[in-house]
């Protein structure tokens, strides 16, 4: 007898991330430089604690706290959400891209990429995406029966030509049609550590408008800037596509106080246009009805009052710090023929091995790995299935966002163990 699930129910594979726990719980001693996680150690415990006391004295503000909210967001949390990003971007006030009426809170930015893609794909359309990318926005596809198509990412964000060469392949095959966006992790990007230069972000939008008369309807380019408060501060931050020509019609813009704040306070946002704003909008209110109210009262009253500000700069300081342990580990313990790519920000370093080594999920290097107590992610994880492509199997990501200086250095040298047997 068949199941009842639907389509989607059935087709729905397992999140690479839930074997990744599964793994490190089955493994004690195990080191993680999978996770993605946040550090623990600066957390804002106090400061929530005082800001959620001081919201839930007051009855006059503490029960519209415990109260549904709006389908949007919370009206001061979106204003003082548009006004960050405006500062961030350094655009002038009479930017009407950043109007708190373009903004939507989510229950993190997955959510609102999620409902996004639930706006504009039907099963079997297309979303180019950057090669390698995020890999549970790779599950998301999946999930929804909607087709990836990789672009070749260079350090400064993907390759233009291959952009190019992509979009006048898929016109000429009449699958156009089917394209809906470009998405890019454009800060720091997961897995690479990357961050695609304005002129990049310029240029991919100009290639979306050449050939939107041949697919038919807009073509979008949706900005994951999840990581972009990142930063390490020891370079000039890149504006958002929020600044670029057009971008009121074609940009949609995702980010997170997740990663800066808390996890826990599972909170985005994302500005986005018309008429996808109001399909969106119409969408969550059948999830949720709206973010969770609390959690967006602690937000609003963290930014307003100057603790947010202080708790990012010094996170900043400390992925500052655990990257330059990551990177002199990689540097006393990794073979010199495997290459780095370092990041000015973000959680991650990616490694690529020599061609012909492989350290894919099968692979007696993710063996051994494991067998020696360290995790890494498996870089094939992080390719779409791309039929005009073979996936790396080469690379890997590693993680110092959550694992402490002590177990950053020892899984490193646990790994440089690992590869040195096989590259000698």
């Amino acid at each position: 007898m068949k199941n009842a699930l639907s389509a989607l129910g059935r087709r729905t594979t397992p999140p690479p991330i839930s074997w990744m726990m599964k793994t490190a719980l089955s493994h004690p001693k195990l080191i993680s430089l999978a996770a993605g996680f946040t550090d623990n150690a600066t957390l804002p415990v106090e400061i929530s604690r005082k800001l959620l006391n001081e919201i839930l004295r007051d009855g006059k503000i503490g029960q519209p706290a415990l109260q549904y909210g709006v389908t949007a967001g919370e009206k001061n949390l979106r204003e003082l959400t548009a006004q960050h990003l405006q500062k961030l971007d350094g655009a002038p006030a009479s930017n009407k891209n950043y109007s708190a009426e373009r903004v939507v809170i989510s229950g993190g930015s997955q959510q609102l990429l999620y409902i996004t893609l639930e706006a504009l794909c039907d099963e079997g359309d297309i979303i180019l995406v950057e090669d390698p990318t995020y890999f549970v926005f790779l599950s998301i596809l999946q999930s929804r029966g909607i087709q990836a198509r990789g672009v070749k990412l260079e350090r400064d964000g993907i390759n233009l030509e291959n952009l190019e060469k992509v979009l006048t392949r898929l016109k000429k095959s009449g699958e156009l049609r089917r394209v809906k966006a470009l998405y890019l992790v454009s800060y720091f990007q997961n897995p690479t550590g990357a961050t695609t230069s304005r002129a990049k972000k310029l240029a991919a939008l100009k290639l979306l408008k050449k050939f939107e008369s041949a697919a038919g309807h807009p073509l979008y380019l949706l900005e994951d800037a999840a990581y972009r408060e990142l930063s390490f501060g020891r370079s000039t931050d890149v504006p958002t596509a929020l600044t670029l020509p057009g971008a009121a019609q074609r940009v949609i813009y995702t980010g997170t106080y997740s990663k800066p704040y808390g996890p826990g306070a599972r909170v985005g946002f994302g500005i986005l246009p018309e008429p996808l704003l109001t399909t969106v909008l119409r969408i969550k209110g059948n999830h949720d009805f709206g973010t969770a109210n609390l959690l967006q009262q602690l937000l609003a009253r963290a930014i307003a009052t100057g603790f947010y500000s202080q708790h990012v700069a010094k996170i900043q300081k400390r992925y500052d710090q655990k990257a330059r342990v990551m990177k002199a580990a990689l540097a006393e313990y990794f073979p010199a023929s495997v290459e780095i790519w370092e990041s000015g920000g973000g959680l991650y370093f990616w490694a690529r091995l020599p061609r012909g080594l492989s350290a894919g999920v099968k692979s007696k290097v993710f063996k051994a790995a494991l067998k020696n107590d360290v995790l890494y992610v498996p870089g094939e994880l992080c390719y779409g299935e791309d039929p005009s492509r073979r996936k790396p199997d080469n690379e890997m990501r590693l993680s110092f966002g959550s694992a402490s200086e002590e177990n950053i250095r020892e899984g490193i040298k646990r790994l440089g163990k690992v590869l040195q047997q096989f590259l000698k």
